[in-house]
C-alpha cells in the first residue's frame, strides 16, 4: 500500500493512493497514519480490505498539499556515511560501525514544503536517503530477519545538511541537521510488502533541473536490516520511528571548488524507485 496524509499543515487526513493512482479518503476507517496504526495488524488489515474493494471516497488531488506520511514521528535516526561512493568522495574512512546522529522530529515537512536556509548559512547541503519507517517496537533484534519483520515500509527523505554548522562550529553534528523544515519525508510511506528488497533501489536528486546524484542502494556500506538491528542495540524503536539509512554520492559537500552549496531560490527535486518524488523550493529563514 501506499500511504499518504493530505491537507494543510497539522490538519492532515490519512489517505491511500490505490492501483490506478486515485487519492482514497481513509478518514472514515482510521484516525490517522502514526505508530498506533503500522503497529495494529486489525487495522491495517480493515485498510488492505477496503482498498481492495474500490469503494473508498475518491479526494480530489488538485491544490491538495501532501504531508508527511507519518504522524508524530518519536525520533529521526539518521546514518551518516553509509556509501562507499559518498565515503569515497568525501574522502573520509569507511566506518567500521554504523555512524549515528539524531534528527528532531520537528524537522520533519511534507515533500513539497518550503525549505529554510538558516540564518548565517553558509554551506546548505542536500542529500537523497531511503527512510525506513518502524512498525514494531524493536530492541537488541538478533538477526537481520528479526530486524526486517519491525519494518513497517520505506519512504523517500531528504537529509538537508548545514555543513558549516555541522563541521566547523565545534561539537557533533545536531547544530547543522535540526535546522526548520530540514527533514522533508514523503510523498508516501510504501508498506514493506511493496519493496522486495530495499538493497536495490535508485536515488537522484536534481538542483535547479541539473542532476546531482544519482544512486542506488547497493552501495550502502550497512544494508537496511543490519542498520534496524544495530540501532536496536543502543535504543528502543518504537511504531512510527524513522531511520534514514544515508545518501550516495553527488552532495555539494563533494564537488570541487566552488562548491554549489544551495540558496534562496533553488528548486531541489529527488525520487527513489517506486517511493514517489519530493519538489522544495529554498528561502531564507
Amino acid at each position: 500500500m501506499k500511504l499518504l496524509r493530505v491537507g494543510t499543515t497539522g490538519a492532515e487526513r490519512p489517505a491511500l493512493l490505490d492501483a490506478d493512482g486515485a487519492l482514497r479518503d481513509l478518514s472514515g476507517l482510521v484516525p490517522d497514519i502514526d505508530g498506533a496504526l503500522l503497529a495494529d495488524d486489525a487495522a491495517l488489515a480493515r485498510v488492505r480490505t477496503a482498498a481492495g474493494s474500490g469503494d473508498l471516497p475518491v479526494l480530489d488531488a488538485a491544490g491538495l498539499r501532501t504531508g508527511p506520511p507519518v504522524a508524530r514521528i518519536g525520533k529521526v535516526v539518521c546514518i551518516g556515511l553509509n556509501y562507499h561512493d559518498h565515503a569515497r568522495e568525501t574522502g573520509a574512512a569507511v566506518p567500521e560501525e554504523p555512524i549515528i546522529f539524531l534528527k528532531a522530529p520537528d524537522t520533519v515537512v511534507g515533500p513539497d514544503d518550503t525549505v529554510l536556509v538558516p540564518r548565517g548559512a553558509e554551506k546548505t547541503d542536500w542529500e537523497v536517503e531511503l527512510a525506513v519507517v518502524i512498525g514494531r517496537t524493536a530492541r537488541y533484534l538478533p538477526d537481520g530477519d528479526a530486524a526486517r519483520a519491525v519494518v513497517a515500509g520505506y519512504a523517500v527523505a531528504h537529509d538537508v545538511s548545514e555543513r558549516a554548522f555541522q563541521i566547523e562550529r565545534g561539537g557533533q553534528w545536531d547544530k547543522g541537521k535540526n535546522c526548520e523544515t530540514f527533514n522533508p519525508l514523503g510523498p508516501w510511506l510504501v508498506t514493506a510488502d511493496e519493496v522486495p528488497d530495499p538493497q536495490a533501489l535508485g536515488l537522484r536528486l536534481w538542483v535547479n533541473g541539473e542532476l546531482k546524484q544519482r544512486g542506488t542502494t547497493a552501495e550502502q556500506i550497512f544494508p537496511v536490516a543490519e542498520v534496524v538491528r544495530y540501532v536496536s542495540q543502543f535504543m528502543t524503536l518504537y511504531p512510527g520511528d524513522v531511520i534514514n539509512t544515508g545518501t550516495p554520492a553527488g552532495v555539494a559537500m563533494g564537488q570541487p571548488e566552488p562548491k554549489p552549496y544551495l540558496r534562496a531560490g533553488d528548486v531541489v527535486e529527488l525520487e527513489i524507485d517506486g517511493l514517489g518524488r519530493q519538489r522544495q523550493q529554498l528561502k531564507d529563514a
